[in-house]
């Protein structure tokens, strides 16, 4: 009969998830992706990620309404046998809707204003102190003025690659390489590539990238077991070196962070001299040796060796502040293996975040990233409108007795370095990675 609809079953859906044929759902309806993939704006790893379920929850995440036209042309035909949609969706989704329609996706605030005009006035500052004045005090200042600058310039580049906040693609693209690739020396293409595997597999150990850190932290021990990363493509060898530096991490913990800069600086080089398709690879490469030549060249106006150094060190230790709060965020939360499913995206974002609880005046010094939740929940709602709409997310997981964990700079600290110490002691015992009893544990208390 003409007209009549065709339709897929769940597990016919799932035979689609291959590079080569790729599939998903969204409200429904079927669609091809196998090419588009290729070219999407996002990348590719989300699709991957996500190929042969229903994606409905994640596409409105992610996509403004003007998206949806642009489906038809990926089309297979073919319907979501059985379809059905959760009570947790619902609420979600139509809260989304509640949120387009007062327009805060397009409300952006004066804080890209504000943010600009601050990181301009911190860069001259520093360089100010460091060519126009003698003392070493005065420099150490500067040094950790360079370093909050990077903290700003990194929450404003959060910010572009979540949404347009400037006034075209173009201009927005612009302010990415320019905050991102020149004065902080992270390429905006390194952080689209991890960032975006990190949201839609928020805590899954093997195809998150942002807990996969073997050989120097491990927050479960189910990484003892030699897990495969999805996300890079290699194993994640737990060999003695990891088990060894593992054993002290919560120890480590907090130095490591000072210098976890280098480590961002040398996965940006690793992506952008790599054989992966880099969209703008070009601009991202002139974007760093923009930020390479006049940082080294603003250390070589120190005075002497010592100061150069002093001035390297400080200004990277002050990031650490940043560090701490990205794992604060995930790395005590729940944590899960396999790949992450299209059809509890609510219940996955809710998992995996935990917030931190602040004073409204302090929102600047988080970038808005207190409310992770919030943030994960609705990726492209500008951080001026999360602490409003915290309430109304509580609210939703209270009704669907969801955890929603918010707590203290402190707090989440110590829960975090407890978390850490966890996994440490478990990889202390040589002959399980699991402590075989409460005594084994007892007697490791010192750790």
């Amino acid at each position: 009969m003409a007209g009549e609809r065709k339709y897929v079953s769940a597990e016919e859906l799932k035979q689609h998830n291959k590079p080569d044929d790729l599939w998903i759902s969204i409200q429904g309806k079927v669609y091809n992706v196998t090419d588009w993939a290729k070219v999407h704006p996002g990348g590719d790893i989300p699709l991957l990620n996500l190929g042969g379920q229903d994606v409905t929850d994640a596409f409105i995440a992610y996509h403004p309404g003007t998206a949806w036209k642009y489906l038809d042309k990926f089309f297979t035909g073919y319907h979501l046998k059985d379809f059905k949609v959760s009570e947790v969706s619902k609420d979600y989704r139509k809260l989304a809707n509640d949120f387009s329609k007062l327009g805060l996706f397009e409300k952006k605030g004066h804080g890209v204003l504000y943010s600009f005009s601050v990181i301009g006035f911190l860069l001259m500052a520093c360089v100010y102190g460091i060519v126009c004045v003698e003392s070493f005090w005065v420099h150490f200042l500067c040094a950790a003025l360079l370093g909050f600058l990077w903290i700003q310039s990194s929450y404003l580049g959060h910010d572009s690659g979540h949404y347009q906040m400037m006034s075209s693609p173009g201009f927005n693209k612009l302010a990415q390489i320019l905050i991102g690739n020149c004065i902080t020396g992270i390429s905006i293409a390194w952080w689209k590539w991890t960032h975006n595997a990190h949201h839609l597999a928020c805590n899954s150990l093997d195809y998150d990238p942002d807990l996969q850190h073997i050989p120097v932290f491990a927050v479960s021990s189910k990484f003892f077991n030699s897990m495969k990363s999805i996300f890079y493509g290699r194993m994640l060898k737990f060999d003695s070196v990891a088990r060894f530096l593992v054993s002290y991490q919560h120890w480590t913990y907090y130095p490591v962070m000072c210098g976890a800069r280098i480590n961002l600086f040398v996965q940006t080089l690793l992506l952008l001299f790599s054989g992966r398709n880099v969209p703008d690879r070009t601009m991202n490469i002139l974007g760093i040796c923009v930020f390479w030549t006049w940082y080294p060249l603003l250390v070589s106006c120190l005075p002497n060796w010592g100061e150069r150094v002093m001035f390297v060190v400080v200004s990277l230790a002050v990031t650490s502040i940043q560090h701490i709060q990205f794992t604060l965020n995930h790395f005590s939360a729940d944590v899960y293996v396999g790949a992450p499913a299209g059809n509890d995206w609510f219940e996955k974002q809710t998992g995996g975040t935990i917030d931190i609880s602040c004073s409204t005046w302090m929102d600047w010094f988080h970038g808005g990233l207190q409310f992770q939740l919030e943030h994960h929940l609705f990726p492209r709602l500008p951080r001026c409108h999360l602490r409003s709409i915290s309430p109304v997310v509580k609210e939703l997981c209270k009704k669907h007795n969801l955890p929603y964990r918010s707590l203290s700079f402190w707090e989440a600290n110590v829960r975090t370095i407890r978390t850490l110490r966890t996994a440490a002691l478990q990889a202390r015992d040589l002959t399980s990675p699991v402590p075989k009893n409460l005594v084994w544990e007892a007697a490791n208390i010192h750790g």
